[in-house]
């Protein structure tokens, strides 16, 4: 389809397997979409003829006799395979015409599976968050989904004589809102492995080891198309989380500045001044050490006051880049060059092209590392 280029398609019931060339063929454009802090989507379209073997794949198996047909790209580019998308199928559209009838196939990642039952009610006794978390992500093991949970600093162990936690709403809804108690994330990526997925729950990862520098401006080794960026010092926030004093009640203010939040690391030096004040008056009925956590994770949101947005031809780039990871940025100047969290990835992909539309940010200017990986 692209010259160093190699694409992957599996389809199946539960478990994919490979389509055939002909099904690979009739394959006429790809866009996934991954961003940080929502789920990973896709769009397939194929080429329909009167004869397509996709009216029968397709069509039938997406009806109601198959709830579950799975989808898994995967782009091997330079001899490296990454896998850009392990998902569902949510939604089947035909475009009729002459000469030109198009299937178009959308869909979600494995966490679309999770938000299908309501399981409100279901007990958890004596056992911590993360503890819930692993528990419901295990029964997803049959499709490939791995669990990698992190500890939340707040150790909050409920007393089955006291209380006893129960689950409210779907497996989706229930983890994301023990995530937004503690000031984390929840998200899976694809991979490691075609047909396997990780299930994230943690912080919000702003550190490692970075990804290919974005070089813009530098001739011969210029690897990016487009690159923009933009400074809004007016969606900052300061927030003040409120907590109660054991023995009076009395309400104790603690402003939480985003300069100082293990959570996100600063990656600018120079970080905006915060015009606006939010207050967070929920987190009285939580302890102090809870409180402070979702002052940090409000803190963290509102802390990216640089983003650059831009595009990629991947065969320039020689790798595909990656969401929810740090990247460098080298030849936008002083001002804006270091590095940078990933915050989304639009894959494009047609016959004989494969660019990425990508949106990075960062909390202040000027890097805070002399160079950053070529």
């Amino acid at each position: 389809m692209i010259n160093g280029v190699k694409l992957t398609l599996m389809i199946g019931p539960v478990v994919p397997i490979p389509v055939s060339s002909d099904i690979l063929d009739a394959l006429d454009s790809v866009q996934v979409t991954t961003a940080s802090g929502s789920s990973s989507g896709f769009q397939l379209t194929f080429k329909l003829s009167t004869r397509s073997l996709l009216h029968t794949v397709f069509l039938i198996s997406g009806g109601a006799s198959i709830p579950l047909i799975r989808v898994v790209l995967i782009a091997t580019i330079n001899g490296i395979p990454s896998t850009l998308i392990d998902g569902v199928m949510t939604n089947h559209q035909v475009s009729p015409g002459p000469g030109k009838a198009t299937l178009t196939i959308t869909g979600e990642d494995m966490t679309k599976v999770m938000d299908y039952i309501d399981f409100s009610g279901i007990p958890y006794p004596a056992m911590p968050p993360e503890a819930r978390v692993a528990l419901i992500i295990a029964k997803y093991s049959f499709l490939g989904v791995l669990p990698l949970v992190i500890p939340s600093v707040l150790i909050d162990l409920p007393i089955p004589t006291d209380r006893i936690p129960r689950q409210q709403g779907t497996d989706l809804a229930y983890v994301k809102s023990l995530a937004d108690e503690v000031g984390y994330v929840f998200y899976m990526n694809p991979g490691p492995a075609p047909g396997t997925s990780i299930a994230y729950w943690g912080p919000e990862i702003k550190f490692g080891v970075p990804q290919p520098a974005l070089n813009i401006d530098m001739d011969a080794y210029t690897n990016v198309e487009s690159l923009q960026f933009s400074y809004d010092t007016e969606s900052k926030t300061l927030p003040i989380v409120f907590i109660q004093e054991p023995n009076t009640k009395a309400p104790i203010p603690i402003p939480i500045p985003s300069e100082v939040n293990p959570l996100s690391p600063p990656l600018g030096i120079i970080p905006a001044i915060p015009k606006r004040i939010e207050p967070i008056t929920d987190t009285a009925k939580y302890s102090p050490i809870r409180g402070v956590l979702i002052g940090l994770a409000k803190a963290s949101k509102s802390a990216d006051v640089v983003t650059g947005t831009g595009s990629l031809n991947v065969t320039r780039y020689g790798r595909v880049l990656r969401a929810r990871q740090l990247v460098g940025v080298r030849g936008a100047g002083p001002a804006f060059d270091g590095l940078y969290y990933v915050k989304s990835v639009t894959h494009s992909i047609k016959p004989g092209e494969y660019k990425q539309n990508f949106t990075l940010a960062r909390n202040g200017l000027l890097s805070t590392v002399p160079a950053v990986p070529a």
